[in-house]
């Protein structure tokens, strides 16, 4: 099973562009996004982050602008990882307006790869948040990611690897009270996504697809370019 990667990535764009015809312009967006891990040499322990510029449309209307990154440490013998890590968010208004806000985060994650059967590569997320939110009281947020990779034409996510990648992430809020009286949903959103990769190197893949993002309010339609890269 061969492809042409240029044509591949010209086929999902081409796909992207009619999903967005069909949603409401105010409720579509685009993400842009750099995942990295890293290992310390004959150690347990690692670091993580990742950098993610989030527009209300295809770019140049801020929506959130993420910084995060958190010290790794994996135990003996084991497949899981832990992390410790903190975050800032800067977040911008819909429209003309220039005005932003900003949240400090620290998290807690336990990260679990499984794989079923030749080709299914299987990941649960479990993520625990404390936040700080300008203009709000203390909260905190409960997540849970599963992540899937599907490789299309090898057994495994070497280089030159096309493959399919889904996932879905559910939040749940913690405290419901976020003062001046005002008050959240226990039901934070949900997230589904689904793309074609294509590694790039056994390090370095590259992902291209669309996210909903569903609250209590709204779906709203998301593009999604990320590159995930292991030191």
């Amino acid at each position: 099973m061969k492809f042409k990667i240029p044509f591949l990535f010209l086929l999902l764009f081409t796909f992207s562009i009619n999903a967005i015809a069909q949603i409401d312009e105010e409720k579509t967006g685009a993400w842009y996004m750099y995942f990295w891990n890293t290992t310390f040499k004959e150690s347990n322990f690692g670091l993580q982050g990742d950098v993610q510029y989030r527009n209300w449309n295809l770019g140049g209307d801020l929506e959130q602008l993420l910084l995060r990154g958190g010290l790794t440490y994996t135990p003996e013998s084991t497949n899981v990882k832990f992390t410790l890590g903190y975050g800032h968010i800067t977040s911008g208004v819909y429209g003309d307006s220039n005005e932003t806000s900003s949240e400090s985060r620290v998290y807690q994650e336990a990260l679990l790869p499984q794989k079923l059967g030749n080709r299914f590569y299987l990941t649960h997320r479990f993520r625990y948040e404390q936040r700080w939110v300008e203009g709000q009281d203390f909260r905190t947020r409960y997540r849970y990611n599963l992540f899937l990779n599907l490789p299309l034409n090898k057994p495994d996510l070497s280089r030159n690897s096309i493959y399919l990648a889904l996932y879905n992430e559910l939040f749940i809020n913690g405290e419901r009270s976020i003062g001046n009286g005002r008050k959240v949903e226990f039901f934070d959103r949900n997230r589904f996504y689904s793309a074609l990769g294509y590694s790039l190197r056994d390090d370095l893949r590259l992902q291209a697809g669309y996210m909903t993002q569903t609250t209590n309010t709204t779906a709203k339609g998301q593009i999604q370019l990320s590159l995930h890269h292991t030191w």
